[in-house]
């Protein structure tokens, strides 16, 4: 990591991030602003939580999954 700047650890090469996140009262986080430009999440975008108990929490953008489970049904309903 090449520099800690306002709690986020930033690579050499931009495209990682690290950062903290406290969770608030209602269980609510913040999105740090570093990765919110990253990944171009602006207000009122939905993400997907995935969560296992050993690995932790992931928040994604849903495209891509949403791309993929309507694959999977697809092919489903085309074997009928």
């Amino acid at each position: 990591m090449k520099s800690i700047t306002g709690g986020l650890m930033e690579s050499e090469t931009k495209n990682k991030l690290l950062g903290m996140v406290k969770v608030g009262e209602k269980g609510q986080i913040v999105i740090p602003k570093d990765m919110r430009d990253l990944f171009n999440i602006k207000p009122g975008d939905s993400l997907l939580a995935l969560a296992d108990l050993k690995q932790g929490i992931a928040i994604v953008k849903p495209d891509e999954y949403i791309n993929f489970a309507n694959e999977i049904f697809n092919t489903a309903s085309k074997k009928e």
